[in-house]
């Protein structure tokens, strides 16, 4: 079971690892472009874009594939993240055919219909007043407009809502076209497949896509930041809230992991299981100064944040206790 990376010539990156336990394929696509890279009057554009993935093509217009997965058993699903955006599928190992065409037909031929541009405008716009509903929202967008005054990482995945109700269909369509390209992607495999079977198929499918070159990503450098920053949030409501932040090294850091187990230790391991056991449950929560708490770090691309949320029990301050 070893994994085995590829470059097709026309610049697509191709990551293959046979795992044989279950009959099934995992085909994962990833584009090197996420809310880290959006300029000042676009952000939410690249979560924007993977909703119009699923609008359809020529060759497989919308709902089709909703459809044709679900027949054979399968799933389908994407995410925008700061730094990528990531569309994925897994099927039984003999559909797996149908996502890997789909992928290769919707890196180029997505139809970005204006009417439908219009009506996703209106869900993005709902999503983010669903957003808006919860407390802990308005505080973490603060808090990182805060810590980042220059870098993309300021502004939430979503985007700013003057952006949202100001992108035309064209800024969408000029950025599918500039990031979705074969250089600007990686495609994981992961399933019941022969390497060397797998990587033909492939090439038949991607290696005839356009070469172009790989896009310049826009990013800007954090300046340097001198001392201590503060805001404080008022929303309606009674319960109360304390969201700290540390800047922390990119994924590639040595010390990258090391920050991952101190959270562990600190906060709990995530991932669904109890933090009863961790440091600062033991002494927030246990004490009754907190109702609940927090915290994780992000495998990010350039220097991020670590963070801890609390949640105050009614009766405490911020400045009683913190």
């Amino acid at each position: 079971m070893k994994t085995t990376r590829h470059t097709l010539d026309n610049g697509m990156e191709v990551v293959l690892r046979e795992v044989h336990n279950a009959p099934v394929i995992s085909w994962w696509v990833a584009y090197h472009i996420g809310s880290r890279n959006e300029r000042t009057g676009q952000t939410g554009i690249s979560h924007w874009v993977e909703h119009m993935m699923f609008k359809g093509t020529e060759k497989f217009p919308a709902g089709y594939l909703d459809k044709a997965i679900d027949r054979v058993g399968g799933q389908w699903n994407a995410f925008t993240s700061t730094d990528f955006t990531m569309y994925y599928e897994t099927l039984p190992a003999e559909h797996i055919d149908l996502a890997m065409e789909a992928e290769a037909d919707r890196m180029l031929n997505a139809a970005f219909d204006p009417e439908e541009t219009a009506s996703e405008r209106t869900v993005i716009i709902s999503e983010r007043h669903g957003i808006e509903n919860r407390p802990t929202f308005w505080l973490r967008e603060e808090v990182r407009a805060a810590a980042f005054r220059v870098h993309g990482y300021h502004h939430e995945i979503i985007g700013d809502m003057a952006d949202l109700e100001t992108m035309t269909r064209d800024d969408l369509y000029n950025h599918y076209r500039d990031h979705y390209t074969p250089a600007n992607a990686v495609a994981i495999a992961v399933g019941a497949f022969d390497t060397d079977e797998m990587l033909e198929k492939i090439k038949t499918l991607y290696g005839d896509l356009p070469t172009q070159p790989k896009p310049e990503l826009f990013t800007r450098e954090e300046p340097e930041q001198i001392g201590e920053r503060r805001v404080m949030v008022e929303r309606p409501g009674n319960t109360s809230f304390i969201e700290a932040a540390w800047r922390v090294p990119p994924a590639t850091h040595d010390d990258w992991f090391k920050l991952e187990i101190l959270d562990s230790v600190l906060t709990g391991p995530g991932g669904g299981v109890d933090n009863k056991t961790s440091r600062l449950y033991q002494a927030l929560v246990k004490s009754e100064i907190c109702v609940s708490m927090g915290g994780g770090l992000n495998e990010s691309i350039d220097p991020y944040l670590y963070t801890i949320m609390l949640t105050l029990r009614d009766g405490r301050t911020h400045e009683s206790h913190f």
